[in-house]
């Protein structure tokens, strides 16, 4: 049980989190988006999975392993079992070597701030309190997160917290927070060094041949559609295997010329 440094300086530690989408009345099988946010650089990526089985949430953890640009040294989660059973404990001790993994103290939602903020930010802003339970509903929620990690991690500068200072005026005590310039998380990534020289030249040639107004309006497309979906039918059945989510396309290292 711990916390992740605020101050950490390499990229990789991840806190990790999930967000229900049950509606108003969370019962039966629904969707959930977990989302992983590094701490270093702010980097964030999502999927969505039907259920919280170990199957579905084992496929998406696969996934993340997948899409994520960079080496990961840590996982950090709530005490939710979805994410915190010894099937999956066991699965990422199999699938990356020397992994960390730590979870948040009973009662302290502070432990995984980073990503609680932007569960509010990046998930709930957009989707509310909506219900969300079919396969098709998952496919698009993904299709929309693509299009949100493209967006997020190379167009959206964020602040990093840079310092802390207590000062007292008047018998009362005041916190004072220093942040740094605005950067995007690619940026930030890139001056970590972490990427290769040829991952680095692929990413920012797809950064540079994305439209980040059309890729915007893209996202509220199918923001748009997703909302105007169905939900399951009474006593419906899907094949949850149908729902299982598959990695987003990452740039392939360009070639020098000749």
């Amino acid at each position: 049980m711990r916390r992740i440094r605020w101050d950490e300086q390499e990229p990789g530690h991840f806190e990790l989190d999930s967000v229900h989408h049950g509606g108003a009345t969370p019962t039966g099988e629904y969707v959930h988006t977990l989302q992983f946010v590094d701490v270093a650089t702010g980097w964030s990526e999502r999927i969505a999975v039907l259920g919280r089985s170990q199957l579905v949430v084992a496929a998406a953890f696969q996934t993340f392993l997948a899409q994520a640009p960079f080496p990961i040294h840590e996982i950090h989660s709530d005490n939710g079992s979805e994410v915190l059973n010894a099937h999956l404990l066991r699965f990422w001790n199999e699938k990356v070597t020397g992994i960390s993994l730590s979870r948040s103290r009973p009662y302290h939602k502070n432990d995984n701030r980073f990503v609680e903020q932007k569960n509010a930010t990046l998930v709930r802003r957009y989707l509310g309190d909506v219900r969300l339970d079919t396969i098709a509903q998952t496919h698009t929620l993904n299709q929309l997160y693509a299009k949100m990690r493209l967006f997020y991690n190379f167009f959206q500068p964020v602040m990093r917290l840079v310092g802390k200072e207590f000062s007292t005026q008047h018998g009362q005590s005041h916190l004072k927070r220093r942040f740094d310039a605005p950067q995007t998380p690619f940026e930030r990534l890139c001056a970590s060094q972490v990427l290769s020289p040829a991952d680095q030249h692929a990413f920012t040639h797809w950064r540079n041949q994305t439209n980040p107004r059309r890729l915007r309006l893209e996202i509220y497309a199918l923001l748009d559609q997703l909302l105007r979906m169905p939900g399951a039918a009474p006593d419906e059945i899907e094949d949850v295997m149908l729902s299982l989510p598959t990695p987003v396309a990452s740039p392939q290292p360009l070639r020098s010329s000749p």
